[in-house]
């Protein structure tokens, strides 16, 4: 009886692993989407290769985890604009430097929409999974 219980909870931590591995692989493409001028093709065919490996080694409904990895740019973005929107300016050794900032509301509730609605899927995918178990 205690084995099972051990099996359960080392299988439901396995299969968060796999979650998390696609949330980096979501976060690795959106990345790479956005810095496609500069470094995004490596990070692009990075993002594809784990997928590829992710796709054959790991859990089938984890990979709503990349929709939530595509999440992670938008909170970056949100957390950069947090000043704004409009002219923040910060005093430096030099004197004083000014940044046009945008409003972090858009990407902030962008970026949440996008992890819950992944978080969500993973859920509903999991549970629909257990219970043809």
């Amino acid at each position: 009886m205690h084995s099972d219980i051990v099996t359960v909870r080392d299988r439901r931590g396995a299969e968060w692993g796999w979650f998390l591995a696609w949330l980096a692989v979501g976060g690795c493409l959106a990345l790479g989407l956005a810095a496609l001028l500069s470094v995004g093709v490596v990070l692009i065919v990075l993002a594809v290769v784990a997928a590829v490996f992710l796709l054959r080694k790991g859990h089938r409904a984890a990979v709503a985890g990349g929709l939530a990895g595509l999440a992670l740019p938008l909170f970056h973005l949100a957390y950069l604009n947090r000043g704004g929107p409009g002219t923040v300016c910060h005093s430096t050794a030099g004197g004083q430097s000014c940044t046009d900032e945008y409003t972090p509301v858009p990407f902030l509730a962008g970026g949440a929409l996008l992890f819950v609605a992944g978080f969500l899927v993973f859920l509903l995918l999991d549970r629909r999974r257990r219970g043809t178990e």
